[in-house]
């Protein structure tokens, strides 16, 4: 392989010396364009709205063409250190594009100092790149001549860092390239291999693409650039087996916009939590309320005398149920992050308690609680909930509980599809995304749970805080969605699904390590066939 050029790419493969930029910096560069395609971080005119270029919204073509870059300096390299580097720093800017809210959550709320804040988004981004430069150095001795197979070979390990990132120490898949393809010609994979999957076809494309950029001759780029697009139109016109629909329900979803400054201020925010909460549970007419991630800032014990008997009450007779956030627990027996279900004529109380909990805000892992206290932030050691856990039932349709970024981890809610007869028709996710104040969190938030939507052709309902309050349906489409940081209460009728799509059917079975398997396949057959020269 010619690895000293890349014709019409000189940006991205000049030597130092030249006068171009530098390639650390086209790594950069092109780590900043893949950020910013996951979710669009700029107010733009309308005239540019048709190239996808869209507050908050994802541009496919754009991270295909940021990928490609990658794959461009990377066969460029001279060493697999070199790239490395390269593949270390296009992670970096790639993910503190991506993550660069947290700074927010930390300074502004956690009171860290603003340098101290800077360098812990850096470090974050610097560690989870470490997966992506490990893959880069992989890649590059592996490399061949064959474009389709090189191609291959760069999806499955980009796909390895994707899951080493998305798994390990808890895993935080924050910002993976499958977002940028909800709306693209890639979004039908999903259904069959979800969001990791959708990202290995990107990476897989992105080289071909790579080779497109570095074909000497117009012949070749002909040839590779009718692949690429016949590999689009082929993927786009296959779709999942569709489930079938399943009655409707009328659901109210509660978005109070208590500031996050205030949501814990026992003069201001929790007696306007109180109040504004109370008084929509009380006046919702719809068939099912949800309110968000700690609507109650406060335990039952700890609520004015007859408030929580007040709302169990409310829900006990009629046709209403709601599903409420609110810390539960003991100090002796630990705190939940949980949801509490009200219906008439139950038993005992539903409730679905986090099983995914946030390290530093739910759990302190070890040797950092010195981090922890630099920030004046609420933080501790929560209890973790079961997985799976029940759903709650009500008018004929089963709702799968999610809280915060637990909808980050697709494969563990399909856990509840291992029993079709007893699987969700439809998802709700609760949160508070008033941590993050006015930045892409939300945005992202929702892109998460249009993932989901799709993974399991189910719709999926998010009552937040702040933001974005929204109804998503099977197809991943918003069908509605509240003003952000309005106090607003979204009513809309919701129809549940039933049936399992092959993504739902085969992750709830076997997780992600039949991915992983045919990844580790590919690196053993490039591996043979390095050592015997082929």
């Amino acid at each position: 392989m010619n690895r000293s050029d890349a014709a019409g790419f000189g940006l991205f493969t000049a030597k130092n010396k030249t006068g171009h930029v530098k390639p650390a910096l086209a790594a950069l560069l092109a780590g900043g364009l893949q950020g910013t395609c996951v979710a669009w971080p700029w107010q733009t005119d309308q005239l540019f709205h048709w190239l996808g270029l869209t507050w908050g919204q994802p541009l496919w073509w754009g991270q295909l063409l940021a990928l490609a870059m990658l794959v461009v300096l990377l066969l460029d390299s001279h060493s697999a250190r070199q790239a490395a580097w390269r593949g270390w720093l296009f992670a970096l800017a790639w993910l503190v594009v991506s993550v660069g809210w947290l700074y927010v959550s930390m300074h502004v709320y956690g009171g860290l100092p603003g340098v101290l804040a800077v360098l812990a988004v850096l470090a974050l981004a610097g560690t989870l790149a470490l997966y992506y430069a490990g893959a880069c150095a992989l890649f590059w001795p592996l490399a061949r001549k064959d474009s389709a197979w090189s191609a291959l070979l760069f999806a499955c390990v980009w796909l390895l860092a994707e899951l080493a990132r998305g798994l390990l120490f808890t895993g935080f898949g924050w910002g993976a390239v499958g977002y940028a393809h909800l709306d693209g010609p890639l979004a039908p994979t999903i259904g069959w291999v979800g969001a990791y999957g959708t990202g290995a076809v990107a990476a897989a494309l992105a080289g071909m693409l790579a080779f497109l950029i570095r074909s000497g001759s117009m012949p070749s780029a002909m040839r590779r650039a009718g692949a690429i697009v016949m590999t689009l139109v082929a993927i786009s016109g296959v779709t999942p087996h569709d489930g079938t629909e399943h009655g409707s329900l009328s659901v109210t979803l509660l978005q109070g916009d208590i500031p996050q400054s205030e949501k814990f201020e026992q003069s201001t925010g929790v007696p306007r939590a109180l109040r504004w909460y109370g008084e929509q549970l009380q006046a919702s007419r719809s068939a099912l309320v949800i309110t968000p991630e700690t609507a109650l800032p406060l335990l039952p014990s700890q609520l004015p005398a007859g408030y929580w008997q007040t709302l169990q009450k409310r829900f006990s007779t009629g046709d209403q149920a709601a599903l409420i956030g609110v810390p539960l627990g003991s100090y002796t027996e630990g705190y939940t992050n949980s949801v509490v279900g009200f219906k008439p004529g139950q038993a005992e109380v539903w409730r679905y308690d986090k099983y995914h909990l946030v390290p530093f805000g739910e759990f302190i892992p070890p040797w950092f609680r010195w981090f922890t206290e630099l920030m004046s932030i609420p933080l501790g050691d929560f209890n973790r909930g079961a997985l799976p856990q029940p759903t709650f039932e009500w008018k004929g349709q089963r709702l799968a509980a999610s809280i915060c970024y637990e909808n980050l981890f697709g494969e563990e809610m399909a856990t509840q599809f291992l029993d079709p007869k007893r699987a969700p028709t439809m998802f709700f996710n609760v949160s508070n995304m008033g941590w993050f104040g006015k930045h892409l969190a939300m945005d992202q938030h929702l892109q998460i749970a249009r993932m989901r939507a799709l993974e399991f052709d189910r719709p999926f309902l998010l009552a937040t805080n702040t933001g974005r309050t929204a109804i998503v349906d099977h197809r991943g489409h918003v069908t509605h969605a509240a003003v952000a940081h309005t106090a607003t209460a979204l009513t809309a009728e919701v129809r549940g699904r039933t049936g399992v799509t092959p993504y739902a059917w085969w992750v709830s079975r076997f997780a992600l390590w039949p991915m992983l398997g045919l990844s580790l396949l590919v690196l053993l057959v490039a591996a043979w066939l390095r050592k015997q020269g082929t």
